[in-house]
């Protein structure tokens, strides 16, 4: 295959679901960019905005480690290197070295922006990693009782009442995208979205201005990826249908052209786990919505377990890569 007729896809989001999507697409011939999440502010990478006056990376470390090279036993160290939690001590308890290593680099370098694309480079990922911003902003929602929340971290936990329903969303102060990122939408032949925390994940990169006006002007058909599971927080108590609202909400109506969703049924031991967190699966009620939706067995099988040191709430069971690979190389 030719360069020219090598496709382009571009994954939006952050965190794990991002993580996920990418681990499976790099084993094919594409050109992938991924467009990361800037609005994190919980554990380390609250560290990183109040001591350091740094982005958080954490989404973008993630990404770095799914796309990096691992073809011999120095890359494959080196990505457990940059997923490396510390576990022990005051001020290092919680904080991941690839984090670190960039917040370095920065020093080093002088930019964040530099020390990104050097830490691609060192890794020898496969596409690239895009920040959708590098203004330092924070995600800010206004929930259907009126009160109003600033910081990724307390939407993401909230220590209000999490079962009441987001009304808004925006950005405090505004932000504006990172040119690459917009350059890399409208090259682009696929753009997906999720799959990931609704608004902490994925809303918070369509605020960002620009973003959202390039997916609706570009000419690549565009996927959303079905989350597992609710929310409390941001989903509690949602459907397929109202995911795909409150997309279209931010992103327009009738952008999609095709959603996957998840069509197993989770292990009932899982269930339990996730009951106790108040989070239950998503409700598959898209017939009749003019979507194409794709169902399959997209569960994976791994049980994820917490690490030591990482003091944020994780997902238990995630989206298996190699399916959703399969599915989404097939749209192309």
């Amino acid at each position: 295959m030719s360069k020219s007729q090598v496709k382009n896809i571009v994954v939006i989001g952050g965190g794990t679901g991002t993580f996920v999507v990418l681990s499976g697409l790099k084993k094919y011939s594409v050109n992938l960019s991924a467009i990361v999440s800037m609005m994190d502010s919980g554990g380390s990478n609250r560290v990183l905005r109040d001591e350091f006056g740094l982005l958080p990376t954490s989404d973008i470390r993630q990404c770095l480690v799914a796309l990096a090279a691992n073809n011999n036993g120095s890359e494959v160290l080196l990505r457990k290197l940059f997923m490396h939690r510390f576990c022990r001590g005051k001020g290092m308890n919680g904080m991941t070295f690839g984090n670190l290593f960039m917040a370095a680099l920065t020093d080093i370098l002088g930019s964040q922006e530099k020390a990104i694309l050097q830490t691609q480079n060192i890794l020898k990922i496969k596409g690239e990693i895009l920040p959708v911003t590098f203004d330092h902003s924070h995600l800010a929602v206004i929930y259907e009782n009126g009160r109003k929340v600033v910081g990724e971290h307390y939407i993401d936990e909230p220590k209000h009442n999490g079962k009441i329903g987001i009304k808004k969303a925006f950005l405090l102060p505004s932000a504006r995208a990172y040119l690459p990122a917009i350059k890399a939408i409208k090259k682009a032949d696929l753009i997906i979205i999720g799959p990931g925390d609704l608004y902490t994940s994925l809303i918070s990169n369509l605020l960002v201005k620009g973003i959202a006006a390039a997916i609706k002007k570009s000419r690549a058909k565009k996927v959303f990826i079905m989350n597992l599971m609710t929310r409390i927080g941001q989903t509690y108590g949602f459907s397929a249908k109202d995911h795909i609202s409150v997309l279209e909400k931010y992103l327009g109506k009738n952008c999609l052209d095709f959603v996957l969703i998840n069509s197993k049924q989770l292990p009932t031991n899982i269930l339990r786990k996730y009951q106790k967190e108040q989070a239950f699966p998503v409700i598959d009620d898209l017939d009749g919505t003019g979507l194409k939706v794709i169902r399959k067995d997209f569960l994976g099988k791994q049980i994820t377990s917490r690490i030591a040191g990482d003091v944020l709430w994780r997902s238990l069971i995630r989206h298996d890569s190699q399916k959703l690979a399969k599915v989404i190389i097939n749209l192309l």
